[in-house]
């Protein structure tokens, strides 16, 4: 094994002793502030794989979304049921559509307790199982109660997948290229989405067409198991169990810097020990070695950390995107297109659109940075819902408007909180809290999409449509507020540098 330089000597040192003088913090950060880290060293091809299979997670959950908008139609045809108990009510059709949401609410509660013991690879791993007994389990259910389960163990799949993806995918990627492959993660769930909405769609007419429609999320979950067993951990969770005392330290470094070589390929070349170092500079100055209580989640720099992630997430939620898309085939049909009669066409041309705005999110994040498409996509989102809420309530004879506002959401949404939503999350955490504040993150989420799906008919009950699209435009420009006062720009630096510059 290679003598370890003064340098690597120190940082061992000094974890092991548990010194953090602000003078030793004030060396170590201060480069990283002004820039001077070493370059990170990669090849595109390399960096494929890593984002590749984690990124299957994301698909599985659009694909998801997808195909119950068109199994939940053939499940209640007397005629393409192919079952006897085809005659459900609202309510359990109800669960049927959101079953997968409260398995993600398990799911994202259970991560907080063993996410960090498990490792993003191994959660990963756990979730694609889940994903592949949920789906099977729905595919081949021969009673009600036995698909509600399905639709429950899918949904654990989801909760964890969209925890540990974007910890994976952002502790393993370069940071000159994070922001892509994150942001790609957003593409592939809208991705899942539009096959979901084909594959219904093509399906809809078939005897037992929900089977195929579920069933064929068992195979892509065969692949995304497969595929990350072969990846290696992430090196950042390796070091913090290094300074945690989870194992022995130098062992434990080398591990590091071999997986790190695995995730870089051969254009690392012997930067990699640099690399890891650089990374355990920073680890090093934790206050405690041990992992952070749920008391520490909201206090200092966690708590900042959580304001920012769950802030932005919430707002994500409470500005009414699923609201606005549960309208969306209504508008379609006010506006006279034929092809609106027809839901699942409507959707299709709605992901497409989705599709094509977050590839063009993807494409810019991390040249223009995260600030601006947030502050531009939003300020979009906010006018569309007050176009909306103009049109139900003074513009009815205008359908052309709704249709203008509703497309101006979608590709406004994909400009912004989409992609931009789950990039920050999985960017602005403290390693020794990522999992914890990612599960956080996560259980706010679903868990304010929940609400919002169900407040949103009494309160159009009570209020009316117009209403509604009214108070979730004056949400969206207190986002505005909370983006420009509150969120920071990470684009370029490393994990590292955003905690030391941020929190």
């Amino acid at each position: 094994m290679a003598t370890a330089s003064d340098s690597e000597l120190l940082i061992v040192s000094s974890i092991d002793k548990g010194e953090n003088s602000s003078s030793e913090i004030d060396n170590v950060r201060e480069p990283l502030l002004e820039g001077a880290h070493h370059a990170e060293n990669y090849s595109i091809r390399s960096a494929i794989l890593p984002f590749l299979f984690p990124a299957f997670g994301g698909l599985l959950y659009g694909y998801d979304i997808g195909a119950t908008s068109s199994a939940t139609i053939s499940i209640e045809s007397a005629t393409f049921s192919g079952i006897s108990w085809y005659d459900l009510s609202s309510v359990q059709t109800g669960l049927i559509t959101s079953g997968s949401l409260y398995g993600a609410l398990i799911g994202s509660a259970v991560a907080f307790r063993i996410a960090d013991w498990l490792g993003r690879r191994r959660e990963l791993i756990v979730s694609a199982l889940f994903y592949f007994l949920g789906a099977l389990v729905t595919a081949f259910a021969p009673v009600y109660v036995i698909m509600v389960i399905g639709r429950l163990l899918y949904g654990v799949g989801i909760g964890l997948a969209m925890h540990a993806a974007p910890m994976y995918i952002s502790e393993t990627a370069p940071s000159q290229i994070r922001g892509l492959l994150i942001s790609l993660k957003e593409f592939f769930i809208v991705f899942g989405m539009l096959v979901g909405y084909t594959v219904g769609s093509l399906l809809i007419e078939t005897v037992a067409g929900w089977r195929y429609m579920y069933g064929v999320s068992a195979p892509l979950a065969v692949i995304m198991g497969i595929g990350i067993w072969w990846l290696p951990s992430s090196p950042r969770w390796i070091l913090l169990c290094a300074i945690q005392g989870k194992g022995e330290f130098q062992g434990l470094r080398e591990k590091a810097i071999c997986c790190l070589c695995q995730l870089r390929g051969a254009a690392i070349g012997d930067s990699a020990s640099r690399q890891v170092d650089d990374i355990l500079s920073e680890l090093s100055q934790l206050s405690e070695e041990k992992e952070a209580t749920i008391g520490e989640m909201f206090q200092g720099k966690c708590l900042k950390a959580l304001t920012i992630g769950a802030g932005l997430i919430l707002f994500q939620q409470i500005t009414g995107q699923p609201s606005v898309l549960y309208y969306a085939a209504k508008i379609f049909q006010d506006a006279g297109f034929s092809a609106a009669a027809d839901a699942t066409r409507a959707s299709i041309f709605l992901a497409l659109l989705k599709l094509i705005m977050t590839g063009v999110a993807v494409v810019v994040v991390d040249k223009l940075g995260r600030r601006p498409l947030l502050l531009g996509g939003v300020s979009g989102i906010a006018m569309s819902l007050f176009l909306l809420g103009s049109y139900y309530t003074y513009l009815g004879d205008v359908p052309a408007v709704a249709v203008t506002a509703l497309l101006l959401y979608v590709g406004c949404y994909q400009l912004s909180f989409g992609p931009i939503g789950w990039l920050m999350i999985s960017e602005i955490f403290p390693l020794r809290v990522r999992g914890r504040g990612l599960s956080i993150t996560v259980l706010v989420n679903f868990g304010a999409n929940a609400l919002v799906a169900f407040a949103f008919s009494p309160l159009q009950d009570l209020l009316g449509a117009g209403a509604v699209f009214f108070i979730f435009g004056g949400i969206a420009v207190l986002s505005l507020l909370f983006i420009f006062f509150i969120i920071p720009e990470t684009k370029g630096l490393t994990l590292e540098e955003i905690e030391a510059k941020y929190l």
